[in-house]
Parts: structure tokens; C-alpha cells; sequence
């Protein structure tokens, strides 16, 4: 395991001259194949845990308790540090600040918190709702106060662009990083030139693109999108969404033949299975997490 602390692990990726490529989690299982992929972090997707644990979908249903155990669970499988999505902070004022100490104590690198209204939305749909800047900053400053470790990272991830455009999801990113933002996390871009234009002109802090299938923003590469000026690339759902198909047509073909010898091949083996959670059967002893 890291000796360095999460927020340390963090922020030197962040900081490195490479971009950081942050596949999304959703439970302890997929943040140990993240790492053991070689990816230098998690990010823990708020949507993909909500969808898997509670089979509901992302507009604010999953609470603190349930994010801080999936943390927990997620930082002891994976010997990377976890960026972690925290919603809109799971309430205001003391709310927030609770949040941000469980989910340190519960071993997050980073928290996310976005500048959507409570009752939030996926950020590649229509019809969102941002909250004042003031309120954001708000927001940004009670978490700066109230983290226990001071390298945690925090992020101030806007929507504003969807509603406000380019130059609103500046004008708040410059607010945000004032507040005590360590990176700014932009959402829902149109495309390379709204990358691009951000880019110029946003704060000198890591800055962090999201590319989500099936929303809003065309699907750049890291390489591109770190030519572009942007330290670190999110692939929030990709796992879940891979996933969520094979399951769906392995069990489709098992209800339809009554039997599971078709999917074999396309399976992982047993052996497979416990080397990626560091066990063997003559010695259950459990290997260290990586």
C-alpha cells in the first residue's frame, strides 16, 4: 500500500505533466480492477453507485452513509486514491461540512461537490438548475474549513455552461477557486472548441473533463483533451455501462436456453476471480489490497 496520504496521492497526480485518467467505480470490485489496470486513480461515480446499489437513478437519492461506506470499501480494495462524487453536498451548512469529514474519515483522495440545486440532475440532461454563485463559493469555503486532512482535494464541479454558457461557467469557476477550490471540474461541454475556450481562460488550477457516453459532449481522448489544457479526464460510467450489457444479454440467453453453457467463454474463471481478490484456496490468508 501508498504510505503517502490520499489527498498527497492526489494531488501529485493531479499536478503530474501526464493527464490523470480517472475510470469510474461503483463498488469495491471495480475500483480494484481500476487499479489493478495501472490507472494512478478512482473517480467514485455518484450516478454508477446509485444505479447499482439502489437501482434508482442519479438525481440525489443516495445518502451520506451510503456514499461513506462505499468509500471505505472502495479505499481498502484499491491501492489508488478515490476522487469522490459528493453530489451537492448532501444538504447546506453543517450538512456539508459533516459530508466532507465522513467521506475524509472513510478514505476519499478528493470530493466533488457540484453547483446544481438539491434536488440535482445528470448533468447531460436538459432542464437543470444551478444555484447561485455565492451559494457555490458557500458551499466550496464550508468544505475548505472543514476537511481534517488539509491535502485533501477538493473540486468545484460546475453546470453552469448548460445554463449560463461558456463564459457563466467561467465567471464561476474564478469564484470557486477563490472560495478555496483546488480544481475545477467543467460539465457538459460542447465539444473541443468549448473545451478549448474554457480552457484559455479559467483559473490556474487542474482542470477536469468529463466524457460520459451518451450525453451532451463528444467523446474526446485524454490525449486530446490534455493538448487542450486539461489535467485530468473522468470515464465516470464506462465500467457500470459495460457491465450492465453483458449481465443483461448473459442472463437473456440463460432465460432462453435454460442453461449457461453458451456463456462460459464469456466468462471470468474461478481462478481469475481469486487472483483478483488475493486469495488462494490452500492458504485463505488474504493478500494486501492492489
Amino acid at each position: 500500500m501508498g504510505t503517502d496520504r490520499p489527498g498527497v496521492r492526489l494531488r501529485r497526480a493531479l499536478l503530474a505533466p501526464e493527464v490523470l485518467v480517472l475510470p469510474g467505480a461503483y463498488d469495491a470490485l471495480t475500483a480494484r480492477l481500476v487499479a489493478r489496470h495501472g490507472f494512478e486513480a478512482v473517480y467514485l461515480t455518484g450516478a454508477g453507485t446509485t444505479n447499482a446499489q439502489l437501482a434508482l437513478p442519479d438525481i440525489g437519492l443516495l445518502t451520506l452513509t451510503e456514499m461513506a461506506g462505499a468509500v471505505a470499501r472502495a479505499a481498502t480494495a484499491a491501492d489508488v486514491p478515490l476522487l469522490v462524487d459528493a453530489d451537492t453536498g448532501y444538504g447546506s451548512g453543517a450538512s456539508i461540512q459533516r459530508a466532507v469529514r465522513e467521506l475524509d474519515r472513510a478514505g476519499a483522495g478528493g470530493i466533488q461537490i457540484e453547483d446544481q440545486v438539491l434536488d440535482k440532475r445528470c448533468g447531460h440532461l436538459d432542464g437543470k438548475t444551478v444555484v447561485a454563485s455565492a451559494e457555490m463559493a458557500e458551499r466550496i469555503e464550508l468544505a475548505r474549513v472543514a476537511r481534517l486532512d488539509p491535502d485533501l482535494v477538493l473540486v468545484a464541479r460546475t453546470d453552469a455552461a448548460a445554463v449560463e454558457g461558456v463564459e457563466g461557467a467561467l465567471r464561476r469557476a474564478h469564484a470557486y477557486v477563490d472560495a478555496g477550490a483546488d480544481a475545477i471540474f467543467v460539465e457538459a461541454l460542447g465539444g473541443a472548441e468549448d473545451f478549448e475556450a474554457f480552457a484559455r481562460r479559467a483559473p490556474e488550477v487542474p482542470l477536469i473533463a468529463n466524457m460520459t457516453e451518451f450525453g451532451k459532449t463528444p467523446l474526446l481522448s485524454s490525449a486530446e483533451l490534455g493538448a487542450l489544457g486539461y489535467a485530468a479526464v473522468l470515464f465516470p460510467m464506462t465500467a457500470f455501462r459495460l457491465m450492465l450489457r453483458a449481465v443483461d444479454d448473459g442472463l437473456a440467453e440463460l432465460a432462453r436456453e435454460g442453461t449457461q453453457r453458451g456463456l462460459v467463454e464469456r466468462m471470468a474463471t474461478r481462478d481469475e476471480l481469486y487472483e483478483v481478490l488475493g486469495y488462494d484456496p490452500a492458504e485463505p490468508l488474504l493478500e494486501p489490497p492492489g
